[in-house]
């Protein structure tokens, strides 16, 4: 039976909380330090309790985001604002940073087992999202939670688009497709605060059967394609060699000179004895005459008129 992809579950939201930052903690010390000091000089504790409770007021208040933060601040249950990056104060027990938002980009990956596709093959898809928010307030406001809702909505799409496509063209046309995902992703998440970077498929999986197929057919074609090829070299070497036929019944001597020559590569590296009838000899020789003569005979233009 196909497997369906799992479903994240949702997750409660919790109040988010800044870790103390070490300007907070500095200042609290130095304000703790100088209450004991002056205490020990008063004799008084009055001075020690004072500090402390200002120490707590600056640990509480004094709040720091990172630059990649934003921090959305709620104050007796109505928001507030957006906090960060650097140093910013809440009012103590009335203020509550209710989360703290990543504006990095994040990649999330994507995985649907045997979906069917347009021509009805089941296939593995494996994709990665990039994503990022833009807009704190409304990724918070407006969704529960937008990471699952992002994981959601990437997983729904992607099989969306694995069944209205033909195998081939998640096969040879990828670049095509992942553009097709990051449009209809952001479609739906942009009224979120959320953009969609890039989407990229890692990895298409076939059934075993059906690559063993693809793999024969790869085959054949190969096989055909090599047969083709060499017809196509018989075919230009039977031409030049009828051509040269024409040459060699024009020209008897061109025929017997090639067959010097062939005796002579046979027989050059070889030091061999070659046994060759007479008829066959008489014919090298009276050819191997022919060509001597032709080597000392100057041109019919230098030589001088009969005195």
């Amino acid at each position: 039976m196909p497997q369906y992809p799992t479903f994240p579950a949702p997750r409660a939201r919790r109040n988010a909380s800044l870790p103390a930052n070490t300007i907070s903690l500095s200042i609290a010390a130095i304000i703790l330090l100088a209450g004991g000091a002056l205490s020990a000089q008063t004799q008084n504790l009055l001075a020690a309790i004072i500090a402390a409770i200002i120490a707590a007021g600056v640990l509480l208040s004094l709040k720091m985001c990172n630059s990649w933060q934003r921090a959305v601040v709620l104050r007796a249950g109505k928001i507030q604002g957006i906090r960060g990056p650097g140093l910013f104060f809440i009012v103590p027990f009335l203020d509550q940073i209710f989360a703290v938002v990543d504006q990095r980009i994040r990649t999330v990956p994507v995985h649907t087992r045997q979906t069917l596709t347009r021509d009805t093959t089941p296939v593995d898809v494996d994709a990665v999202i990039f994503w990022m928010v833009h807009d704190p307030m409304r990724a918070i406001t407006e969704l529960d939670d937008f990471e699952d809702s992002v994981s959601l909505v990437a997983l729904t799409t992607l099989r969306e688009v694995v069944s209205s496509s033909d195998l081939s063209v998640l096969l040879e046309e990828r670049r095509k497709i992942d553009d097709q995902l990051r449009e209809l992703i952001e479609v739906k998440t942009r009224e979120w605060g959320v953009t969609v970077q890039s989407v990229e498929i890692r990895d298409v999986q076939l059934p075993d059967s059906l690559q063993d197929a693809m793999s024969r057919q790869a085959q054949a074609e190969r096989e055909r394609g090599a047969r083709v090829t060499l017809a196509s070299a018989e075919r230009e070497v039977a031409h030049e060699l009828a051509e040269a036929a024409k040459t060699y019944e024009a020209s008897p001597i061109a025929l017997q000179i090639l067959q010097i020559n062939r005796v002579f590569e046979m027989n050059k590296n070889r030091g061999t004895t070659i046994l060759m009838p007479t008829s066959m000899a008489d014919s090298m020789a009276t050819a191997t005459a022919f060509a001597a003569a032709l080597r000392t005979t100057p041109p019919a233009e230098e030589q001088s008129p009969a005195s």
